[in-house]
């Protein structure tokens, strides 16, 4: 039997759980092709494969889909100004269907069978790898070890793992001084389990990677400049030093450094997870929350009020799509090709000011927008008539209370 095992690891050169899961799938007779993306984790990505070939992988393949990741997933992310429950930025979510698309692309090559993955029966990457996969290769079939009484039986959690890796020479990531499940790629870090599972427990101060601790930051604002074109960034400016980023990857690494530095995209959530329950996780998102922004006021300028509604409605629809792992059903497709008519006139320069967690709007430019200083202005009459405001004054809400006070009199 020849399938994959989907490794994402994590700075000692393998996950607790992969390692773990692709050591029992070879006691259990199969044939192991690791395949590991680079999403830009912070990864020794040499020692990954070094320990997948050790702990019985035939072949290993690291594939990096980074910039994929930003052009395909992230910028339509920030196009469709996607928030899962006001405030997460998907950073998890969009890395599924990135992810999966090139590992189901190897699994064809190579004649695979089975499909692999190391997450548990409680959490949404289980959903989202499993539709994901379904949808490229339907005749696939996937092996979810921690959902098989035959292992969760044998390693009933961490530290059942734990002993089994000790047992196998198994490196184990995770440490009495850093007891949490961390989730890394370019656009966020999470963490979750272990000490942040207690909603009372503060974040400790280990847990601040993608951006500063507050009390680290600097005191003096960064200013930046971010040009969209059709909702997409295409250049930013540093306004203080003159530095010029215009290629998407190395844009989104640079706004990653420099607006996590000052904490911006932080957050501590506690959310709606798919199978109905709800989970505390620790965030940090600087590039996805300072384009956010941007985005949202290039949008406000330029953008049409019906048109924006009709797309409002849409960003949330697409976030709940994303979230839940339902990237291929006709609905997400559908919704995702709606979006590019929606953003042909985002274009426009924006000033942001970053400084101590905040994101300050400064100014912004568009040769498409749809704002005219002239009627608005308190200083000229220009070619709008005060009196005609009367009409729409008059009639809705008035007439509205009109009829209820004739159906009251009943």
């Amino acid at each position: 039997l020849r399938r994959y095992v989907q490794q994402r690891l994590h700075g000692s050169g393998g996950s607790l759980d992969t390692s773990c899961i692709l050591l029992w799938l070879k006691e259990q007779g199969y044939d192991i092709i690791a395949y590991l993306a680079n999403i830009g984790q912070k990864e020794d990505f040499e020692e990954a494969r070094k320990n997948a070939l050790k702990f019985g992988a035939k072949k290993v393949f690291i594939e990096d889909v980074s910039r994929e990741f930003v052009e395909e997933f992230i910028w339509l992310a920030i196009q469709f100004s996607a928030l899962y429950e006001d405030r997460y930025l998907l950073g998890t979510s969009l890395t599924r269907p990135c992810i999966t698309c090139k590992q189901m692309e190897i699994t064809q090559w190579k004649g695979a069978k089975y499909v692999s993955h190391s997450t548990t029966g409680k959490g949404n990457n289980q959903v989202r790898f499993e539709l994901i996969c379904y949808s490229l290769v339907p005749q696939i079939n996937v092996i979810a070890p921690w959902k098989m009484p035959e292992f969760y039986n044998q390693l009933k959690g961490y530290n059942n793992l734990m002993e089994y890796a000790k047992q196998h020479g198994i490196p184990i990531p995770v440490t009495p001084q850093s007891p949490w499940s961390m989730d890394e790629n370019l656009m966020h870090i999470s963490y979750q389990a272990g000490i942040p599972e207690n909603p009372k427990n503060q974040a400790p101060p280990g847990l601040y990677t993608k951006t500063q601790d507050q009390a680290k930051a600097p005191n003096t604002p960064d200013i930046l400049e971010i040009e969209f074109k059709k909702g997409v960034p295409v250049k930013v400016t540093n306004v203080k030093d003159g530095t010029i980023h215009q290629t998407s990857l190395e844009l989104f690494m640079y706004l990653n450094e420099v607006t996590g530095k000052q904490d911006v995209g932080h957050i501590d959530i506690v959310e709606n997870c798919f199978i109905e329950m709800k989970s505390r996780g620790i965030q940090q998102a600087p590039a996805g929350t300072i384009l956010y922004h941007a985005h949202l006021d290039t949008k406000a300028f330029t953008m049409d009020r019906e048109v924006r509604k009709i797309k409002q409605g849409l960003g949330l629809k697409f976030a709940e799509l994303a979230y839940t792992g339902f990237w291929h059903s006709p609905e997400c497709e559908f919704v995702r090709h709606c979006i590019a008519k929606s953003q042909e006139q985002v274009e426009g320069k924006v000033q942001v000011s970053v400084l101590e967690v905040q994101v300050y709007i400064l100014g912004q430019e568009s040769p498409l927008s749809l704002y005219n200083e002239e009627p608005v202005s308190m200083n000229v009459q220009g070619d709008y008539e005060p009196v005609d405001a009367t009409g729409f004054i008059n009639i809705r809400l008035k007439e509205y209370h009109h009829l209820q006070s004739k159906v009251t009199a009943r």
